[in-house]
């Protein structure tokens, strides 16, 4: 074989290499973007892709993924002149692969430039205390305005994020002071309060125990008065049965001189009493005698 047919082989290896090399396999989170002869041609999807040799070139590969870009810290000056440390962290998603090509030169910087300007501008509006409390407010200001740039970049700005607020080290020094005195006065107003409920608790218990020991006081007295009563009105009773039962029994004077003598007996039942007996007790009983059957008469129906 002579140098001729060496020279086919090395050109026919070389055009096989080219083309088997031509082919591209597009995976589903890229995109490539091909130029032909110098000039934008197209950009592939997913799949098996032919690049024609020496005539087309992929020019860049561009992921679809979103993406975060972290910033480093950057310099802001407050409405009321305080330097603080900022920085923020830009969520993206790239959405036009031709324009994010072709759109502006090295987009992640142009972003971090343009979130720096954006930061600056809303900051110095703003005082360092609603700097400090008013993060929802600058992270939507700053997505608005971030898409709203990136638009001619093939960018969608998802979502921003102040990650960090670094004020001067004496107002991190006055900050601190300002809430551990506003810890402790809330420490010192709950103390307060909890003993004032615990004298409120102490006070109601001993107003409710005067009350009940006055109800057991009352309730004590009621019962013995009733039961007073209830011995006066047996006794009565029991006095009453007795005489009902000696005028039904009808004595004659003789059982009337002997209960005479006992009630002088009962009488005389004690330590220096003397009783005088008069000699006419014969003539008592017969007294007494008369006034009952007198009672009884007057207590027997008129015929």
């Amino acid at each position: 074989m002579g140098p001729l047919g060496y020279a086919l082989i090395v050109i026919g290896v070389v055009i096989v290499a080219a083309v088997v090399f031509s082919f591209r396999l597009v995976t589903q989170t890229n995109k490539y973007v091909v130029e032909r002869l110098g000039g934008f041609y197209t950009s592939w999807g997913v799949g098996l892709h032919f690049l024609v040799p020496f005539i087309d070139r992929v020019v860049k590969i561009v992921s679809l993924k979103e993406q975060v870009k972290d910033f480093d810290p950057q310099p802001v000056i407050t409405k009321d002149n305080v330097t603080m440390q900022i920085d923020t962290v830009v969520f993206f998603q790239i959405t036009d692969p031709k324009l994010y090509t072709y759109g502006v030169d090295n987009p992640l910087a142009a972003i971090e430039n343009l979130s720096a300007t954006t930061l600056r501008n809303i900051i110095g509006d703003l005082d360092l205390d609603q700097t400090l409390t008013s993060r929802d407010l600058i992270n939507t200001q700053m997505r608005a305005i971030l898409d709203e740039a990136t638009d001619a970049w093939g960018i969608k700005v998802n979502r921003v994020e102040l990650k960090n607020i670094l004020p001067p080290k004496d107002i991190r020094d006055s900050m601190e002071k300002q809430m551990r005195a506003e810890r402790e006065k809330r420490q010192t107003i709950l103390i307060a309060e909890g003993e004032k409920r615990s004298q409120i608790l102490r006070a109601e218990g001993e107003a409710e125990a005067v009350i009940l020991r006055a109800d057991a006081v009352k309730q004590q007295k009621i019962r013995e008065a009733e039961g007073e009563g209830e011995a006066i009105l047996r006794l009565k009773e029991a006095e009453a049965t007795g005489i009902r039962l000696i005028r039904e029994s009808a004595p004659d004077q003789a059982v009337l001189t002997i209960k005479t003598l006992e009630a002088l007996a009962k009488v005389a039942d004690g330590q220096a009493t003397k009783i005088i007996i008069p000699s006419n007790i014969t003539d008592l009983a017969s007294t007494v005698l008369a006034a009952t059957e007198v009672a009884k008469d007057v207590q027997k129906p008129a015929k």
